[in-house]
C-alpha cells in the first residue's frame, strides 16, 4: 500500500502550473504564441502582452480557452519604460500574483554597420533588451514576495556568435544573456531563477521575407538541415519553468547544431 502511495505521488501532474500566472510578451505570433499556448496546455493562466495584432492576440485567446485555459489581452509598448511597467502592474491587480515571465518582443531592423541609422540601432535595442529590464524589474518585488519566481528570456544565437547585417540585433540578444546571469545571482536567494532561451533560425514571420534561395542557403547551414518550429523553443521554455528547479544563469541553445 506504501509502495501504491509513492508511486501516486511521484506521478507528474498533467497541469504542473495550475495556479501559476504568466506573462508572456510578444505573444500574439511566433515563438511568443507558442510559448503562451504551452504554459496554458500546461495549466497557466497567460497574460497575453503585445504591441500591434490585435486580431493575432485574439486568435491566441481563443486558442488557449479552446485548452481549456484562462488568459487575458494587454496592449502596451514594452519598448516605452511608462508601458512596460504599467502592464506589469496591471497583470498583478487583475490576478493579484505574478509568477512567470517570459521576456520575448523582439524586432529586427537588419543593415550592415555602415548603413545602419541611430533609430535602427535604438528602436531594436529599445524593443528587445530594454523592455527585458523594465518588465523584470517591475515583476521582481511581487516574485521576491512569494519567494518564487521564473524568469525566461528570448535570446538568439546571433547573441552568441554575431551575424552580419545584424550588431544591433547580437548586441541586444547579447544584452539579455549578461543580463539573465546577473539576475540569476541577484534572485536565487529567493526561488527564482532566471535562464534564456537561445534560438537559431526559426520559422516565424520573422524569416518571412527572406527569398527562397537564401532560406535554403541557410539550412544548408544548419547540421539537422531545417528550420525550428516554435513549439521546439516552447518545449525548452516550459521545461525551464516546470522542471528546472536547480537551473538558473544558463543559456538552452536550441538551433539544430547551428552554434556549439
Amino acid at each position: 500500500m506504501a509502495t501504491e502511495t509513492l508511486f501516486e505521488v511521484m506521478i507528474p501532474t498533467s497541469k504542473p502550473l495550475a495556479g501559476k500566472v504568466a506573462l508572456v510578451t510578444g505573444a500574439s505570433r511566433g515563438i511568443g504564441r507558442a510559448i503562451a499556448l504551452e504554459l496554458a496546455n500546461r495549466g497557466a493562466t497567460i497574460a497575453i502582452s503585445f504591441r500591434t495584432g490585435l486580431s493575432g492576440a485574439e486568435v491566441v485567446r481563443t486558442e488557449i480557452e479552446q485548452l481549456g485555459g484562462s488568459s487575458e489581452i494587454f496592449q502596451c509598448d514594452i519598448s516605452d519604460k511608462l508601458q512596460a511597467r504599467a502592464v506589469v502592474r496591471q497583470v498583478l491587480e487583475t490576478y493579484e500574483r505574478l509568477d512567470i515571465l517570459v521576456n520575448n518582443a523582439g524586432i529586427t531592423r537588419d543593415r550592415s554597420i555602415r548603413k545602419m541609422t541611430d533609430d535602427d540601432w535604438t528602436d531594436v535595442i529599445d524593443t528587445n533588451l530594454n523592455s527585458a529590464f523594465y518588465c523584470t524589474s517591475a515583476a521582481i518585488p511581487a516574485m521576491i514576495e512569494q519567494k518564487f519566481g521564473r524568469i525566461v528570456s528570448v535570446a538568439s544565437f546571433v547573441g552568441q556568435a554575431g551575424n552580419f547585417g545584424q550588431a544591433n540585433y547580437a548586441a541586444s540578444k547579447g544584452g539579455l544573456i549578461a543580463f539573465t546571469k546577473v539576475l540569476a545571482l541577484e534572485l536565487a536567494r529567493y526561488n527564482i531563477t532566471a535562464n534564456v532561451i537561445a534560438p537559431g533560425f526559426t520559422a516565424t514571420d520573422m524569416l518571412s521575407g527572406i527569398p527562397l534561395d537564401r532560406l535554403e542557403q541557410i539550412k544548408e547551414k544548419i547540421p539537422m538541415r531545417r528550420l525550428a518550429e516554435p513549439e521546439e523553443i516552447a518545449k525548452a521554455a516550459a521545461y525551464l519553468i516546470c522542471d528546472a528547479d536547480y537551473v538558473t544563469g544558463q543559456q538552452i541553445s536550441v538551433n539544430g547544431g547551428l552554434y556549439m
